[in-house]
């Protein structure tokens, strides 16, 4: 087995280096980077996530010459990038160099992925702040909403799943299922818009708060106040991100268990004359687990990544979804670049915790073969 884990942590490597390269590539040949968004900010029309709302557009308008007249048409300068005409071309190589866009691309490639190796993702080029402060800063946010939803979402899921499966085709299963079905079917966003409309002073009650995790003054709350507190912010979000994953895994360990139910070795152990009680948490338990777990670290990736976006924005979280789509929008190289580094190799990572999970859960589990 420790071949077989030193095997997967050495292949990590390869596979996070494929998925930076190729993201990397795809990302810098797509129109619109970080020194046509600074063009368009300086001729005040940013191309941000409201302006877009707004109606705004790339359009060139005359400058304020604040940053001196043209001194000559460079076009191999200027025709590079959407909106420079009518700006110094002195100025768009200064540009370029403070983002680093005078070095050939393989170039950039090799010194981002040199600097990751040490997790130096550099500086924002729009919040001027180093990327790894910038994802610390956020990465709270993040864990609170993806930890407590997969910890509430297993704690419930498994025991109604098992207990669907035991009760198969009984009135208790069939009115779980019509809840689990409209859950499975309402997106996580959209209860979270309902649960706003309901019971954040939207058209109905103001029972709870609409913005951050903690109020006001927090650091002067006594310490059962701010539990008290941090839930209150917490309970929206987290009843918007459990509904989907709720459903999805409660079928899931239902359908997992009910196969292992009508396999032979449970009618044998019945024939034995062994308990209920003994045959699911002794013989049935461990199998029908195992299709469970090996889905957590990619439903986990998905709270953290997926479902927490649309969530942190609707309900003005400051975390890591909320910057990777704002840096998204704005071209922000270090910082799209750093979260994908970090998402990546958590991901990578969780796939592997997948499989110690697996020898915890069976024992017999070995990966002999993949020894071998």
């Amino acid at each position: 087995m420790v071949s077989y884990f030193l095997r997967r942590l050495f292949f990590i490597v390869p596979t996070l280096l494929g998925i930076m390269i190729l993201n990397y590539l795809i990302v810098q040949a797509a129109p619109g980077g970080p020194i046509e968004q600074m063009i368009a900010k300086i001729r005040g029309t940013d191309i941000s996530a409201t302006a877009r709302f707004e109606g705004q557009s790339f359009q060139e308008t005359p400058l304020n010459d604040s940053f001196g007249s043209v001194l000559s048409e460079d076009i191999s300068v200027l025709g590079k990038y959407k909106g420079a005409r009518g700006l110094d071309p002195a100025f768009i190589k200064e540009l370029e160099i403070l983002y680093g866009f005078d070095k050939p691309l393989f170039t950039r490639l090799f010194l981002m992925l040199k600097n990751y190796a040490s997790f130096n993702f550099g500086t924002s080029y729009f919040r001027g702040k180093p990327v790894i402060e910038l994802i610390c800063d956020k990465l709270p946010v993040s864990i609170s909403l993806g930890l407590w939803t997969t910890l509430i979402v297993y704690l419930l899921s498994i025991p109604l799943g098992i207990a669907k499966a035991m009760r198969d085709g009984t009135k208790f299963d069939t009115l779980s299922s019509m809840f689990i079905i409209i859950g499975y079917s309402i997106p996580s966003f959209l209860f979270a818009l309902l649960l706003i409309v309901l019971f954040a002073g939207g058209s109905f009650w103001n029972i709870f708060p609409l913005r951050g995790l903690t109020s006001d003054g927090f650091a002067s709350f006594s310490f059962f106040h701010k539990i008290t507190d941090y839930m209150w912010h917490m309970t929206l979000p987290l009843l918007a991100m459990i509904i989907g994953g709720f459903a999805s895994l409660t079928l899931l360990t239902k359908n997992s268990f009910l196969e292992e139910i009508r396999k032979n070795y449970v009618m044998t152990a019945r024939a034995k004359g062994l308990g209920e009680h003994r045959i699911l948490f002794h013989h049935i338990f461990r199998n029908a687990m195992l299709i469970v777990i090996s889905g957590f670290p990619s439903a986990l990736m998905h709270i953290f990544f997926t479902s927490a976006l649309l969530v942190e924005i609707i309900f003005s979280l400051d975390g890591l979804g909320l910057l990777g789509f704002e840096a998204t929008i704005s071209r922000d190289y270090p910082i799209m670049f750093g979260t994908l580094y970090i998402y990546t190799l958590i991901g990578l990572f969780m796939n592997l915790m997948g499989d110690l999970t697996y020898t915890f859960v069976d024992p017999r589990i070995t990966f002999s073969k993949q020894e071998g």
